[in-house]
């Protein structure tokens, strides 16, 4: 789950990247040990489209993991497996596998989600559907170093092989927020997902405040070179 090295940003759609990545595009901020105590967004749930072969994604929001092997998140996975589209809602806690909520999900859905620190090992997850009017909330254990905080759509792993990026409609995440502020995010913390010399996955500028932004699915070939 670790984000990728920066490439090189020659190709004009990796000029602003902050960095890249085989399986994140969103935002990353970064920070001394202990940093971070508590993220939150909301997002829409995209709609994933048909592919010829199986594809992946979620949507989440997470500490660490960036430059370190820890990582505590929630979010909404949408995938296209077997000519079908599915859509739910999860937890996870590295290296732990994830936890599905077993909760309805489907496109179009307003999902806010939360992660606070409540004591020096305790943690609430807090996922809320607002279309659906569902509320999960479970205190779990965690001991990261609390230095990056992402807000993130993915291309997840499976059986520690990264899968297919799905083509999904575009994912908007709206009031970012980090230890209860705004975050006032810049393209120097922007993510691009790249695989096998496409780019499958570009997050958009930020809004004015700095708290709010789209990823969108894409399919851009990029010239060898330009990544390292």
């Amino acid at each position: 789950m670790k984000a990728a090295c920066r490439g090189k940003k020659i190709s004009p759609v990796l000029a602003n990247a902050g960095w890249t990545s085989s399986n994140w595009s969103g935002y990353a901020a970064t920070g001394s040990k202990g940093a971070f105590r508590s993220i939150s967004a909301s997002w829409t749930v995209p709609l994933v489209l048909p592919s010829a072969r199986s594809s992946y994604s979620s949507a989440w929001i997470g500490l660490d993991g960036y430059n370190n092997s820890c990582l505590i998140q929630t979010g909404t996975e949408h995938e296209y497996v077997n000519g079908k589209a599915n859509y739910y809602a999860w937890w996870e806690i590295l290296p732990q596998a994830e936890t599905r909520i077993k909760l309805p999900v489907c496109p179009g859905d307003l999902i806010e989600a939360s992660i606070v620190k409540l004591s020096l090992s305790k943690w609430l997850i807090r996922l809320r559907n607002a279309t659906r009017g569902w509320l999960f909330r479970t205190v779990q254990a965690y001991k990261g170093p609390q230095t990056s905080a992402e807000w993130i759509v993915e291309a997840p792993a499976i059986g520690g092989v990264i899968t297919r990026m799905a083509r999904l409609t575009p994912a908007a995440f709206r009031r970012c927020r980090l230890n209860g502020r705004n975050p006032k995010l810049t393209v120097a913390e922007r993510g691009i997902m790249v695989q096998k010399g496409l780019v499958t996955a570009v997050s958009c500028r930020p809004n004015r405040a700095g708290d709010a932004f789209l990823v969108r699915s894409v399919r851009l070939r990029i010239p060898a070179a330009d990544v390292s």
